[in-house]
């Protein structure tokens, strides 16, 4: 899909949507985001999308656009783990667009629990961070994928070396301790 143009996106994409296809579309969309698409371009084709196919769109895929999610591919692809384990380190998109010029932030986390399952306990209050139970979007899955089922030690090293790295990129976090 990285060979096509974005006219030849944009036509992959309305096959997707015409079919139902969540995976096609959520590819689509995604490849365009990341090539600068703008932002209510992205928007319009992720609201068709969750109309036509919402069901068999990937969790991967946010669920509203925001201008940095090709740092946070970049930023987290810098780290590595080597040991395989339990624990999962996850993003939550944080909501600030009533207190901060940056209308979003971002909580690194570390749990043993699958990052959607952990995402849920916050908002329910269940050893909640303030920050995502009062301002916690959703989950974003993609950028941390391949931080998923790794030891213990290693993903809390990550944890916090993942924060410090997306501070350093100027973006506004939460946890990451």
């Amino acid at each position: 899909m990285s060979a096509q143009g974005a006219a030849g996106l944009h036509a992959l994409l309305e096959q997707a949507l015409a079919r139902g296809e969540g995976v096609l579309g959520a590819h689509c969309i995604h490849e365009l985001w990341m090539r600068g698409e703008m932002g209510l371009a992205v928007d319009a084709a992720l609201a068709r999308l969750w109309k036509r196919a919402a069901a068999s769109i990937p969790d991967w895929l946010p669920m509203r656009h925001f201008e940095t999610l090709p740092l946070l591919y970049e930023v987290t692809a810098r780290f590595r783990p080597g040991t395989r384990g339990a624990s999962n380190v996850y993003l939550v998109l944080l909501d600030y667009r009533d207190s901060r010029p940056e209308p979003y932030g971002y909580y690194v986390g570390v749990s043993r629990y699958a990052p959607e399952q952990r995402f849920d306990q916050h908002k329910a209050g269940i050893r909640a961070a303030g920050s995502v139970l009062r301002r916690g979007l959703e989950v974003l899955t993609g950028p941390t994928q391949h931080l998923q089922r790794i030891g213990r030690a290693e993903a809390l090293d990550i944890e916090g070396a993942l924060a410090e790295a997306l501070r350093g990129a100027g973006l506004f976090v939460q946890g990451g301790h």
